[in-house]
């Protein structure tokens, strides 16, 4: 049996990042536990940093942002290969790992290279091919993310049928590509392929895309997606895949139709990372997706194990796991100090163009009765939005109609998920609609945008007053 900690966190993902490092700022001895010989998790290797790299990647050489001003015909690069997107992510990847070991080095926190399982709620098991350890702890944090959900109807491949976590294997760029699944992940790699100029059909089971999200938000990206020659499905379950013997892919429907691509990914769910941690030696229990529940500080019904992070599911953010992660350290060491307020956490989902957005929708107000009225401005409006040539954006405000404060952000268009941050501030701090009307936004900004949405408000408003 090896030393003894104060900490032990099972998974090097943002939460588990955060946790460790806040563990350790409070003098205490932490260690990571990492099945990867990289940290960083999911969000850095498989996940968020990847697929936004490869956004960004397929914005600059597909000269999507311009096309509006150059013509439909402008790109950057002519033969767009996927080692050309590759590229530039793995050394994204790279600096964040090379960020993210200093970081931990630098605070003093052990790293573990391992799979990790429980012995009893204060032993952790960690098992690599030199062998297994048992490490004691007075604290456990699961912070082990998630996985991309399999399903017996897709028999995944790696080449032509494949998962969100292997986009940047597939040996070519395909012609044509079916994208199963409308959430976050299969919306924001359905644009990302179709501004490459790939036909892309997107299966959904439900009625329409992002169901979390405003509708008139979401109603403008589907607008956009079709503008851009994807094919939507919406209400269709696929019944079963199947490779065809001239390296085509066949999705089967249950309404009888047919879907034929070069390849097809499937991107519907996540499951936690639970199989490996022998949770019910310490008498704990995932649901079917893999989810542990926690209470409010995140600890599980055993008093020492906590839980962050994308393995106690919903919002599934990395913003958002890292505060977890924070919180949840915070409240194993008796720190009741650190506090957070979820009704103000930004959601950015990196579709194209972008979308971000913070507080009510309003379907929400809607049902709970509250009187609010919007304000919206357009992007082709604003000065800057016709340097940067983006057409297709605007930003609503939603507000309370006789306290005018704000209630809800709700922004689509590049930038999106900057813009976002200013409407956060000024909810939080509780301001109200008329701070926008009185403020001056350097010119020109997207950020004026909030000014407009405002003055349209109140315009509004007065009528009825």
């Amino acid at each position: 049996m090896d030393s003894a900690y104060d900490l032990i966190v099972v998974g090097s993902g943002p939460a588990g990042q955060r946790a460790a490092i806040y563990g350790s700022k409070l003098g205490k001895k932490v260690a990571v536990v990492e099945m990867r010989e990289v940290v960083g998790g999911a969000c850095i290797n498989t996940g968020t940093i990847p697929s936004k790299t490869m956004r960004e990647a397929v914005l600059h050489l597909s000269g999507y942002n311009y096309k509006s001003i150059y013509g439909m015909n402008y790109r950057v690069k002519e033969k767009i290969t996927m080692s050309d997107l590759a590229f530039r992510v793995q050394h994204v990847i790279k600096t964040e790992v090379d960020v993210t070991e200093a970081q931990l080095s630098r605070n003093n926190v052990e790293m573990l290279v391992g799979i990790a399982s429980f012995v009893d709620e204060n032993h952790i098991r960690v098992t690599n091919s030199r062998g297994s350890n048992v490490y004691q702890t007075a604290n456990v944090l699961i912070s082990t993310g998630t996985k991309p959900a399999v399903s017996d109807k897709v028999p995944i491949n790696g080449r032509t049928i494949i998962n969100s976590d292997q986009v940047l294997d597939l040996p070519d760029l395909p012609k044509t590509l079916i994208v199963v699944g409308g959430g976050v992940i299969g919306v924001e790699y359905t644009c990302m392929f179709s501004a490459l100029g790939v036909r892309v059909v997107l299966i959904e089971r439900r009625p329409r895309l992002l169901e979390f999200a405003d509708q008139e938000i979401v109603e403008a990206l589907s607008y956009h997606l079709r503008d851009s020659r994807v094919t939507m499905r919406l209400n269709e379950e696929v019944e079963s895949v199947e490779e065809m013997p001239d390296g085509t892919v066949v999705a089967n429907l249950e309404s009888k139709k047919k879907v034929q691509g070069d390849a097809l990914l499937y991107a519907v769910g996540r499951q936690g990372n639970v199989d490996e941690l022998n949770l019910p030696a310490i008498g704990l229990d995932a649901d079917k997706r893999g989810r542990i529940p926690v209470d409010k500080d995140f600890r599980t019904k055993v008093s020492n194990v906590f839980a962050a992070g994308d393995v106690i599911g919903f919002p599934s953010l990395a913003s958002v796991s890292m505060e977890q992660g924070r919180i949840a350290a915070a409240r194993a060491f008796g720190d009741e100090t650190v506090l957070s307020n979820p009704s103000f956490y930004p959601y950015g989902i990196y579709t194209i163009p972008e979308i971000s957005f913070i507080g009510k929708t309003e379907e929400q107000l809607t049902e709970e009765d509250v009187p609010y009225e919007v304000g919206v401005a357009f992007y082709r409006e604003i000065a800057r939005g016709q340097i940067r040539g983006d057409t297709t954006g605007r930003l609503k405000l939603v507000f309370h109609r006789e306290t005018h404060s704000i209630l809800g952000v709700h922004i689509i268009g590049e930038g999106a998920s900057e813009l976002l941050h200013i409407g956060q501030a000024v909810m939080a701090l509780g301001g109200k609609l008329e701070y926008f009307v009185d403020t001056v936004f350097n010119y020109p900004t997207l950020a004026e945008c909030y000014k407009v949405a405002a003055f349209n408000g109140l315009n509004r408003v007065s009528k009825f007053d």
